[in-house]
């Protein structure tokens, strides 16, 4: 294989990756985001998420951006002792997913 190829399987292949690579956003920069009226508050999808798994207890909590889309997504552990993982769209409280993890 030539150089040009390797370097182009290369680019590509750090493409793709890039494209898939979601960044967890830090406390600072969930705060600025929810000033300034870009993502919707934290508190109101727990509650969202929970309401949909009654009795289930919150594992965990992110808020991750890809591409410019925001997404708060939540571990539950349901009261059968099924984890389930929640995704939603921060700006509009989409469902994403549930599902088993």
């Amino acid at each position: 294989m030539n150089v040009d190829k390797l370097l182009c399987a290369i680019l590509g292949l750090s493409l793709v990756c890039s494209f898939a690579y979601a960044r967890d956003l830090n406390q600072d920069e969930a705060l600025s985001l929810r000033q300034r009226g870009v993502i919707l508050p934290l508190e109101q999808f727990i509650e969202h998420a929970l309401g949909l798994h009654p009795g289930s207890k919150l594992l965990e909590a992110e808020l991750e951006e890809k591409n410019n889309v925001y997404v708060y997504e939540f571990e539950l552990l349901t009261p059968q002792g099924v984890v389930r993982e929640l995704k939603f769209d921060a700006r509009d409280s989409r469902l994403l997913k549930d599902e088993e993890d």
